[in-house]
Parts: structure tokens; C-alpha cells; sequence
């Protein structure tokens, strides 16, 4: 274990700006992928005539690699700078970027936007960046990419950075908080070494810019909550769940709570790689064991948390939403299904309370008979089984949710208020 600070980025932007191809780059030049494995892609690449493509292949090829049981394991990509262990929150589908940006573990604390310098802001650039800013992205850094496609223009540069910092300012984004900066993922401008191509830039590279991003906050004094993925049964300890800690932290010897399933006791043993550990922080995954808790009294989705402080249960909770996509339109009534942490509960959408202009965040229409896609909303809902769920200003990581129908995430949302039984 290094002690290097831990960072998880996403990567957002319109599909055909070449993220795949940055992230390829980013990995590479870092030393995040061995030499030969680029070297079979640019082969691969070469003979399939696409000759240069060895970075984008590199993604492309990543997830038949896992299945062909080669022993270099992307699947969450991770490279490492001077100052950060990056995990990227790669999103090359639309869909699989948004429930993974909102359901836990890869809840991302910073992004880079990849915007082509050849087409400018696109519709899905808008839709993330959006996103970005409804679920807590604090700080973006811009990639205006493709330079080489443009031979490095400075104007055509300039003109892409003010389309964005209009669309920022559109979402409320505050444009101080980000940096601009020309890039080439395919040709490596600007990407590790200044690049002698656009001689009229003089600020960061784009991993000076990541080693300069502010460390995230290990959110250790809020009150411990560690949503349950499984739970083993073992011999000589008895029964064991598993999970994640998300806040606060979990020591032997404290008295812990689970909720929905309503039962407590003590913590005997935490278990972390295989080795006895007095205590857990955030970001742990960990095995526990609590006095007189058996198997079948709790289960995946329940949360632990302190007994004097257990995690709430929402009768109904409020939340804000963004409707990513929906063949009709939205009613009250309707019931999807609820993806927080990692629990899955259906949720009648009781009423729709709020519509909101996704641009401004203004309120646009005061109890709204429907919303479709594109629609951002306040809305209330009631889980249909109990559903442990914290408002997203307090409790940020257990705040947030995707909702999915029909095999697609719908829409994806935070916490604004529970209303506990």
C-alpha cells in the first residue's frame, strides 16, 4: 500500500472527442501499461490500417484482455502521478458513465472535460457537464483536444474556451475553477510535456494540472456508514458482511446499528486484506464481525452505522433529478427502480414538486404534470421496501442515486430531505 492520496476522476465529454484515446495517453504516459501491450495494439492497430490508433486501441481492447485472462487488470484504470493515485471513472457509454458516476464507489471528486477543438461544445458535452455540477463535481480541467486536427490554431483554441466557459456559466459553473488547456491525446501534446506545437500557450500540462488538484477530504468526521455488498458466513467467526466504508470510521469495540434491518450489537473483528485491523477509514473495504448477528438478520443494501447515530430510513425522501433519457414522459406514479449505494429498491414518484431550468437551476414550473428527458426536477418519492438514504448536504456519499427502467439508467438524482417512519 503506498500512501500516496487517492483521487477518483472522471472522464466526461461528447463520445467522439477522443476521451478513449485520453485515457489510453494518460495510462501511457505515466507508466500505467507495459511497453509490450502497447506495442501488440500498435501492431493490431497497423495491420487493421489504422495505423497510430495504438492508444485508443489500448482502451478498446482492455475489457476482451480481462476476458482472455491476460495479467494486466484495468478495470478500474488507474495510473499514478507525483502527487495522486488516480482511479479513472471511464465512461465510454453515455449510460454506464452516469450510474457509475452516482452509485458509490466510484463517486468521482474531480473531472476532465474533453471537448474537440474541430466540433466545440456538443449536446452530450452539455449534458455532463450539467451532470458534473448536480452531483458535486468541485473542479474541472478542460481538454481542448484534437489540436492536431486544427494545425494548432490558437484562435480556433480560443473560440472553443469561451463556447465552454458560456456553457459554464449556463450551468452555474464557476469558470475560475477551471483550467483550459490544448491538448493532443492521439499526437501527446500538452499531455505530460509541454508542447513546442502551440508555442502561444504558456500554462499546464495537463498532468501538472491533475498533480495540482486540491486532495479530496477523507470525510472521517462525519459518522461512520459502510453500505453492505454481501454477507459470508465463515467458520470459527460466524457471519461476516462485507462493504465499503464510506464516512467515518469503524473501530473494534464499537456498538453499531443496521438499518433497514433494525439490529445491532458489537463489533468483534474487522478483517481488511486478509489481516486482523483495530479500525477502518473511508475508502476501506472490510469484513466484520458483529456479536450476535446471524446470517439471515441483514443483508446487501442494509447500512451500518454508530447505534447512537444510526443511518436514517426514508419513509419518502425529496430528491433533485436530471432525466438522462425516457422513451415518454414521466408521471407521478411512476416506479422505477432506486440504485443508492449499494441497495436496489423500487420508488413510486409520488409528485413532481418542482421543475427546474436545467441552465440556471431557477425554478421553471411549480408542480409540473409531467418531465421528459432532459428535464432537471424536484420530485418525491417512496421506496416501496425500506431504503436507508441520507440527504446529500450532509452525508454527501450516501446521497446520491441512479434510476433505472427497461435496462437503462432514466435518470440520476440527490438527496434533498428524508422523511423517516
Amino acid at each position: 500500500m503506498t500512501d500516496t492520496p487517492h483521487q477518483n476522476l472522471a472522464i466526461i465529454g461528447h463520445v467522439d472527442h477522443g476521451k478513449s484515446t485520453l485515457v489510453g495517453r494518460l495510462l501511457f504516459e505515466t507508466g500505467s501499461v507495459p511497453e509490450h501491450i502497447i506495442e501488440q495494439h500498435r501492431k493490431e492497430a497497423e495491420e487493421k490500417g489504422k495505423g497510430g490508433f495504438e492508444f485508443a486501441y489500448v482502451m478498446d481492447n482492455l475489457a476482451e484482455e480481462r476476458e482472455r485472462g491476460l495479467t494486466i487488470d484495468i478495470a478500474h484504470q488507474e495510473f499514478t502521478t507525483d502527487t495522486y493515485d488516480f482511479t479513472i471513472v471511464d465512461c465510454p457509454g453515455h449510460r454506464d458513465f452516469v450510474k457509475n458516476m452516482i452509485t458509490g464507489a466510484s463517486q468521482a471528486d474531480n473531472a476532465v472535460l474533453v471537448v474537440a477543438a474541430d466540433d466545440g461544445v456538443a449536446p452530450q458535452t452539455q449534458e455532463h457537464v450539467f451532470l458534473a455540477r448536480t452531483l458535486g463535481i468541485d473542479e474541472l480541467i478542460v481538454g481542448i483536444n484534437k489540436m492536431d486536427i486544427v494545425d494548432y490554431d490558437e484562435d480556433r483554441f480560443r473560440a472553443v474556451v469561451e463556447e465552454v466557459k458560456q456553457l459554464f456559466n449556463q450551468v452555474r459553473f464557476d469558470t475560475e475553477d477551471a483550467s483550459f488547456i490544448p491538448i493532443s491525446a492521439f499526437e501527446g501534446d500538452n499531455i505530460a510535456e509541454p508542447s513546442d506545437n502551440t508555442p502561444w500557450y504558456n500554462g499546464r500540462t495537463l498532468l501538472e494540472a491533475l498533480n495540482d488538484l486540491p486532495a479530496p477530504e477523507p470525510p472521517t468526521d462525519a459518522p461512520l456508514r459502510l453500505p453492505i455488498q454481501d454477507v459470508y458466513t465463515i467458520s470459527g467467526i460466524g457471519t461476516v458482511p462485507v462493504g465499503r466504508v464510506e464516512t467515518g470510521v469503524l473501530n473494534t469495540g464499537d456498538s453499531v446499528s443496521f438499518r433497514p434491518s433494525d439490529v445491532g450489537g458489537e463489533v468483534k473483528t474487522i478483517e481488511m486484506h486478509h489481516e486482523e485491523v483495530p479500525t477502518a477509514e473511508p475508502g476501506d473495504n472490510v469484513g466484520f464481525n458483529v456479536r450476535g448477528i446471524g446470517k439471515d438478520d441483514i443483508r446487501r443494501g442494509d447500512v451500518c452505522g454508530p447505534a447512537d447515530d444510526p443511518p436514517s430510513v426514508a419513509e419518502t425522501f425529496q430528491a433533485q433529478i436530471v432525466v438522462m433519457q425516457h422513451p415518454s414522459v414521466i408521471t407521478p406514479g411512476y416506479t422505477p427502480v432506486f440504485h443508492a449505494h449499494t441497495a436496489q429498491v423500487a420508488g413510486t414518484i409520488e409528485s413532481l414538486d418542482k421543475k427546474m431550468d436545467p441552465s440556471s437551476g431557477e425554478v421553471a414550473e411549480e408542480n409540473p404534470d409531467y418531465i421528459e428527458a432532459g428535464d432537471a426536477a424536484v420530485v418525491t418519492v417512496r421506496p416501496q421496501k425500506p431504503l436507508s438514504i441520507e440527504p446529500s448536504d450532509e452525508i454527501p456519499e450516501l446521497g446520491s442515486f441512479a434510476i433505472r427502467d427497461m435496462g437503462q439508467t432514466v435518470a440520476a438524482g440527490k438527496v434533498l430531505a428524508v422523511s423517516e417512519k
